[in-house]
């Protein structure tokens, strides 16, 4: 029986893990400050990769800035944190399969890395644009959080998560970037293979935001820089700046398909006929009764056509209410004369360039054509005609009745983006979600098309203004702002279609992100004082609830934060009763019950689990504890189980 760690990896112990697997002959030891450490041997791996190895002050082609390297370690160092799980604010906690995450986005990123890891179709973020008066998040490179406080007048509990980033500031870049940095590692790990993420930006940060893009996805995949046409603008110096920028990179290209067309009523029309020639010489088909006619009644006979003509070879081709009414022999240059064969044939057929030919038919001159999806588009790399900044803050407006958010981005661009690249049952995740457009737009995209995508959005609680009407409202912090707007959303996709909405989750789980719900003597039991372990047989934080374990559990196990929950009451003859948590239909079983007998612990085993955790401190006696493990060995050798 295996105990939990309880922690988010260490993504460096990780990457060396890998690095001495492939090269185990690079794995040395060295002496560092009077300590042996693990090191990698780089004269042996320079051998193995047979490519030289740039060090010092040699030049090379790279994109640095200040603290950079601590940018990429405070992406790899492990946290204890959690989140724990908020039913009050929810909306249908049992059954929907949306999340809401409240929290520093860099800490969620790294909880998530295990359960979401290659999970994720889309990420679509709206980072702080550094202008000089919007806030970014305060990370702790280099100064002291007394020296922090004295620059800045907006801070949290934690020590000041927030400033703003004065263009007077001489970190101006820098912080900027060592804020995005390490957000942008965690999050590529996140995308599956053919994983898709969009970046809004403007010009300030734009180039800066590309190369981090090109270091952290490979400039090989960037898909394009994306302008978005505002139709408006505001002056800037010598011009009217009427434009964004939505940066696009993929996981890997070459494992993504073209973007697929979400309008499936756009057809697309070409004759099935070449000029015959030595290249394309003449085939015969003979077509069956009942063939398409693109119109009422005709009788044609003969050579008919110009350039790519048919030679009827029937008697004649006669159509009636846009039928064929007898097999007709024709002799022609065709275009794709297996896939005409096989279209009679009733078989599926595709196009010389792959893409699906819905059918093939005579139009009303007797000519042969086919019709196919536009189903592949290539968008262009301008957005244009599809929304403005004044759209976002009106459709926002209309749901709240007053202003309480500045520059939301339309729910219709996002949804442009995610109709592109989803499936109907992808998982989109924002972790700028702000006042929560991507998760509106996803719900209206599934109550358009009838999907069932799920949507994870993250956002620190930043406070509002107490003079803003948000905060007057009721609102104190851009969070409540965000859960509020998924709600009225809902509804109203809800009521403006409700026939074919039914199903239509716009629920979603409230978490948010804490300390671990374990007490510092889980983490590092020799560094407490002897004398107090008296006092601290259990581990777990007083205030912590079952369920709040319950999802630390998950985290650490990968197991979806949407998952099912099931919480059931297990009785035993002695007619006490135990509360059991079923996750993913059986998949994990949890009892944080104490005196756990050996008839709750052999009821638990039949059920054959795939996992089981429970607390190591709540079995009843040490009896319980000698044949824990040769009950689930006779019942359920299988079950993994672990203790917390």
């Amino acid at each position: 029986m295996d105990k939990l760690k309880m922690q988010t990896k260490n993504k460096a112990d990780e990457n060396f893990k890998k690095l001495a697997e492939l090269f185990p002959n690079a794995v040395t030891e060295t002496i560092v400050d009077g300590e042996v450490v693990r090191a990698i041997d780089k004269d042996v791996l320079m051998q193995e990769i047979s490519t030289k190895v740039v060090e010092g002050r040699e030049e090379r082609y790279q994109f640095t800035w200040p603290d950079k390297k601590k940018a990429i370690l405070k992406a790899n160092s492990p946290i204890n944190k959690t989140l724990r799980p908020c039913r009050e604010e929810s909306v249908d906690f049992d059954n929907t399969e949306n999340l809401y995450i409240e929290g520093d986005n860099l800490e969620v990123l790294k909880l998530l890395q295990e359960t979401y890891l290659g999970k994720i179709k889309m990420i679509y973020i709206d980072p702080p644009y550094n202008t000089g008066n919007d806030f970014v998040y305060k990370d702790d490179f280099t100064i002291d959080s007394e020296e922090w406080h004295d620059i800045s007048g907006d801070y949290d509990e934690e020590g000041n998560r927030l400033v703003k980033n004065l263009e007077g500031n001489g970190r101006f870049h820098t912080d900027w970037l060592n804020m995005m940095y390490p957000r942008l590692k965690l999050a590529k790990n996140l995308l599956s293979d053919d994983g898709v993420i969009f970046i809004s930006i403007d010009d300030n940060e734009q180039e800066n935001l590309k190369k981090i893009c090109d270091e952290v996805f490979g400039e090989v995949n960037i898909l394009a820089n994306l302008i978005w046409d505002l139709g408006t603008g505001t002056t800037a110096g010598h011009f009217t700046r009427g434009h964004e920028y939505i940066l696009c990179y993929a996981r890997n290209k070459t494992n993504l398909q073209n973007f697929k067309n979400f309008n499936v009523n756009e057809k697309i029309v070409h004759g099935a006929l070449k000029r015959i020639s030595q290249k394309n010489p003449a085939g015969e088909i003979t077509f069956p009764i009942g063939f398409e006619f693109d119109g009422e009644d005709a009788i044609f006979t003969g050579e008919i056509g110009e350039s790519e003509k048919e030679y009827i070879l029937s008697d004649e081709m006669r159509f009636k209410n846009g039928k064929l009414v007898a097999e007709t022999r024709i002799r022609a240059g065709f275009a794709m004369k297996k896939q005409v064969e096989d279209y009679i044939a009733g078989k599926e057929v595709f196009d010389t360039k792959g893409q699906k030919v819905n059918r093939f038919y005579f139009n009303n001159n007797g000519i042969l054509f086919y019709e196919k999806e536009k189903s592949v588009i290539n968008p262009r790399t301008v957005i244009s005609g599809i929304a403005n900044t004044k759209n976002g803050s009106a459709e926002l407006n209309n749901l709240f009745g007053e202003k309480y958010f500045d520059f939301p981005k339309p729910s219709v661009l996002i949804k442009y983006i995610v109709q592109l690249v989803t499936n109907k049952d992808s998982i989109i995740f924002d972790f700028f979600s702000g006042s929560a457009t991507t998760a509106h737009a996803v719900m209206q995209l599934n109550a358009e098309d009838g999907g069932n995508r799920k949507f994870i959005m993250v956002q620190l609680p930043e406070k509002t203004d107490e003079k803003s009407e948000a905060y007057k409202a009721g609102y104190k912090n851009i969070c409540e702002i965000g859960k509020e707007r998924i709600r009225r959303a809902g509804k109203k996709i809800k009521e403006e279609s409700p026939l074919t909405t039914q199903d239509l989750d716009t629920g979603f789980r409230v978490l948010k992100l804490d300390e671990s719900n374990m007490k510092d003597v889980y983490y590092t039991p020799e560094e407490m004082n002897i004398d107090l372990f008296d006092t601290a047989i259990d581990n777990i934080k007083e205030d912590r609830t079952p369920e709040d374990l319950l999802f630390q559990v998950m985290l650490e196990l990968g197991i979806l934060l949407s998952s099912k929950i099931e919480c059931e009451v297990l009785r035993v003859e002695s007619g006490v009763e135990y509360t059991c948590y079923n996750v993913a239909d059986g998949y994990l079983i949890a009892c944080f019950d104490d005196n756990v007998t050996e008839e709750v612990i052999t009821k638990i085993a039949k059920r054959k689990p795939y996992y089981f955790v429970m607390k190591d401190s709540s079995m009843a006696n040490d009896s319980v504890a000698a044949n824990f493990e040769q009950i689930f060995e006779t019942y359920s050798k299988n079950t993994i189980r672990k203790v917390l």
